[in-house]
């Protein structure tokens, strides 16, 4: 069915030399891995880490993508740059963009279109708040994250989805299994009804709340999650490895 996928968003962390480093100590840690395996870094580490990953299981994904192919966008990185320099993935409306860089449903279905158009993998982050959950509007900004981030694209199983609880990210909290299971399964219920059922069952939605390798076992178990976007565990190799070797 869908294959799972952890991917690493190193954040603003790791210098072009410490991401390489990085990189050659987990290639064998995690070179049987049953799920797709990819680390999204910074810009300026791109091409240490694209060397680094050469003949690896390792995929490179960068942390974000404009929406066109070049211009007056100062400190921004186009589609053609990162395919030159190997990526395959691209995170895309992570909360910590749209909470500190204006980054809105809009940009970030421009963003998607232009990343699946050029062949860029997708990965799209979608989220409720901790007062969005408190005040019962999780399924709402789900909804309209969903639908209007998606908005136009024409097969749904070139990207992957990435649900990020923001009450969960940085702060230690995690919602439970069961919980995260449910949420992501109404993003998949909303999938059905406003593209199509088949693209429901097929598209890959990570799980982005603080897995680590303690929980990841039992999130994994959960029939609607298929991987997980791995935030501070992702920067220290052991332990982005035991996400990844979650069934071992």
């Amino acid at each position: 069915m869908r294959k799972p996928i952890i991917a690493g968003n190193w954040k603003m962390n790791k210098t072009p030399a410490e991401g390489a480093a990085l990189v050659n100590e987990l290639k064998p840690l995690v070179q049987d891995a049953e799920c797709d395996v990819v680390v999204c870094v910074p810009a300026t580490d791109i091409y240490a880490v694209s060397e680094a990953v050469k003949g690896s299981n390792i995929h490179l994904g960068a942390q974000n993508v404009h929406f066109a192919e070049s211009g007056a966008y100062t400190g921004e990185i186009s589609a053609d740059m990162l395919l030159a320099l190997g990526v395959e993935y691209v995170i895309i409306g992570h909360s910590e963009r749209r909470q500190y860089f204006g980054e809105t449903d809009e940009t970030v279905n421009k963003r998607t279109l232009t990343a699946l158009n050029k062949g860029l993998i997708p990965i799209v982050c979608i989220g409720e708040t901790l007062e969005e959950r408190e005040t019962g509007k999780t399924e709402e900004v789900l909804r309209r994250q969903t639908v209007e981030g998606l908005k136009g694209v024409e097969d749904l199983t070139k990207l992957v989805i990435a649900y990020e609880p923001v009450w969960a990210i940085g702060t230690g909290r995690t919602a439970t299994s069961e919980q995260a299971n449910e949420t992501i399964g109404f993003i998949r219920k909303v999938i059905a009804e406003t593209f199509c059922p088949k693209c429901a069952a097929a598209v890959r939605i990570q799980y982005g709340g603080s897995m680590k390798g303690s929980n990841a076992k039992e999130l994994m178990a959960q029939e609607e999650i298929d991987g997980g976007l791995i935030g501070g565990a992702s920067l220290k190799a052991p332990d982005f490895a035991q996400v990844v070797n979650y069934n071992k």
